[in-house]
């Protein structure tokens, strides 16, 4: 599958069925998470990889969907406040960006695994902070649900090309 493929394919999965994810694919999504660029490559941020029911049960707290009842296994990541580039003309931090590189080189090689994702960015912040415990420089930035889909991609709804530049 060419890259364009992949793109075509990866979409945010929203229903995940009862199997767990094999080690080897687990361990080959990090290595290409491990690859993202960053600015500078100052690489500013941590994954935690949350499978135990226990753990998935406390983050289903953390974002109270019910499709994400369905979700077994997910990813936290965490921007590292204290190592992330800043720029210096007009001080614009880009460790946000970097994790949003991570996270895409995440759901992309877990969609060339088969599996499926769905990007998470509104859960309640404070009370991930209560359940896993980090160093106050972490900041959690995103949940990465991850999984074999039990949904189907639904046709992508993009803007045209015209649209999107300028």
């Amino acid at each position: 599958m060419n890259f364009l493929e992949l793109c075509q394919q990866r979409y945010s999965s929203r229903d995940y069925m009862n199997v767990g994810i094999e080690q080897e694919k687990i361990d080959y999504i990090l290595r290409c998470a491990q690859l993202a660029p960053s600015a500078v490559n100052f690489q500013p941020w941590k994954i935690r990889y949350v499978s135990q029911k226990a753990d998935m049960q406390k983050l289903q707290q953390c974002y109270n969907r019910a499709w994400f009842a369905t979700v077994q296994n997910c990813f936290v990541v965490y921007k590292n406040k204290e190592v992330e580039w800043v720029r210096k003309a007009d001080q614009k931090p880009h460790g946000d960006i970097d994790v949003a590189i991570l996270t895409e080189h995440i759901c992309l090689a877990a969609a060339e695994l088969g599996l499926g994702t769905c990007w998470i960015c509104n859960f309640d912040v404070e009370k991930l902070k209560e359940h896993f415990a980090s160093p106050d420089y972490l900041e959690p930035v995103v949940l990465i649900a991850i999984g074999y889909p039990a949904d189907e991609a639904k046709p992508k709804q993009r803007k045209s090309l015209s649209e999107i530049m300028l």
